[in-house]
Formats: structure tokens, sequence, C-alpha cells
């Protein structure tokens, strides 16, 4: 063999045993057997205080109530170990944690013209009113296209028919405004 291939091979074995290390300390607390100290302090399953005592007296106590014994704070002397169901205790902190997760408010466009039919306004509307059902925000844009420019009137009746009918599920946020060859206006949901 040449020693490149040895060399290569301790490489391997360092990086393994790093992958290893790396993986416990992704493990968050190790539980009963895990435990390899001799004395650990021991929270009991209602909180209270049952003192420094010996890793295996401890995992009786926490066998003898049917629960696990989780260690908590590894890095205090002795470390610091809790009775408690951990199967339980996991299945609330996953459900904690989808519990918290939030609607994100978009942003989404309606797009019409001042030639627009009323059928159409209507689906358009329709549309709308689900996108704030949904809690999102709504913007109304009424696009102008050529010399219909001349004719602003037609664009802010279609903005405030359909302001008119979106009125009980929506606040007005921003008013309509005129930006270049477009008026907008952005509802948020009540």
């Amino acid at each position: 063999m040449s020693p490149f291939v040895t060399e290569g091979h301790h490489w391997v074995v360092y990086y393994t045993l790093r992958r290893i290390a790396t993986i416990a300390t992704k493990q968050q607390q190790r539980l009963n057997e895990q435990i390899r100290v001799a004395q650990v302090r021991v929270v009991g399953v209602d909180g209270s205080q049952l003192g420094i005592i010996s890793t295996e007296e401890a995992l009786a106590t926490a066998r003898n109530s049917g629960l696990d014994l989780v260690e908590v704070a590894p890095d205090s002397k002795p470390p610091v170990c809790r009775v408690m169901d951990y199967g339980k205790f996991k299945y609330q902190q996953k459900k904690r944690q989808h519990k918290s997760h939030t609607h994100h408010h978009k942003v989404k466009e309606i797009r019409v013209r001042p030639k627009t039919g009323g059928h159409d306004i209507e689906v358009k509307v329709n549309r709308a009113r689900g996108f704030l059902e949904h809690k999102d925000k709504v913007l109304i844009s009424v696009m102008f296209r050529g010399r219909e420019i001349t004719h602003i009137e037609e664009g802010q009746r279609v903005i405030n028919k359909m302001l008119e009918q979106l009125e009980d599920v929506s606040k007005v946020e921003s008013g309509p405004s005129r930006q270049g060859r477009r008026i907008v206006c952005t509802l948020a949901p009540k």
C-alpha cells in the first residue's frame, strides 16, 4: 500500500468521528440510560426538587412512576435531570411549533379597464372578496390604453363601483390615486 492510501484512511476516520460528534451535539436531550454520570440533580414531575442522587436511583424513581428521566441542563455540575413523559413533551413542542404559524399578508392585484363590462366587474369583485376573506390585501388598478386616458371619469366610476361592492368586507387602506396610465386603490381586510 502506498502512504497516500493510509493517510487518506486517517482522513476518513477523522471525518467520520467529526460527523458522529456533530450528530451527538445536535441531539437535544439525553434520556434514561444515555445519561452516563454518577450523580444528577433531579426535579420531580410536579417541579419539586428531589435533590442530588445517583443516576441509578433517579432512573428507578422515573421508572416507578412510568416516566422518563430527561437531562435538561447537561452543563451544570451535577447535571440537572427531570422526571417527565418525554413523548408527551415532544408532542406538545411540535404542536406549539405548528400553532405559531401565522398568515403572511399578500397583496393580490385585480386589473380592470374603463370599458370593462358589468358582469366582468362582478367576477373581479367576487375574486377580490375571496382574497379579502382569506386575509390578503387587494390592489385594484384601472389600466388606461391609448386615448382612454382622456376619460379618467370612466376609470373613477369603475373603481368607485368596485369599492361600494367590497365595503362590507374591506376597508380602504389607500384611496384611489392616479399613477401614470392607471388609477390604483389598496384594500385591506376588515
